[in-house]
């Protein structure tokens, strides 16, 4: 098996120079093309053609947003057990012990969020 040299990185790097040049310009042209008028129906805050009612910045519970970071963290650790699972013969007796030990470090911090009451919505 030959080693990678830095060239066989170019089109990875050209690939990424690509997308940030056509980011970069696609946000420059569209702040010079674009209209510059500003007018008060147009800087109103717009709910679906109801009228607003009240103040926009009130704040949510914090609740939501751990709940949405659990699940990520739960779901993206369910994600890893895929290629052990597609390895699972190659890996033999180690890839078993090294899962049974993810899966405790899981439960460990999922048995933490429940006694914290992380999910718990009431107060």
């Amino acid at each position: 098996m030959a080693a990678n040299s830095p060239i066989d990185y170019l089109p990875v790097i050209l690939m990424f120079l690509v997308a940030a040049g056509f980011v970069v310009t696609t946000m420059v042209a569209t702040h010079l093309l674009g209209p510059k008028r500003k007018t008060k129906i147009k800087l109103d805050s717009f709910e679906c053609g109801i009228a607003p009612e009240g103040n926009a910045r009130l704040p949510f519970s914090i609740k939501y947003f751990l709940v949405a970071i659990l699940f990520v963290l739960f779901d993206v650790e369910v994600i890893f057990m895929y290629p052990w699972a597609v390895n699972f013969k190659e890996l033999g007796g180690l890839g078993i012990i090294e899962m049974f030990s993810f899966v405790a470090l899981l439960l460990v911090g999922f048995y933490y969020m429940i006694a914290k009451k992380a999910l718990k919505w009431e107060d």
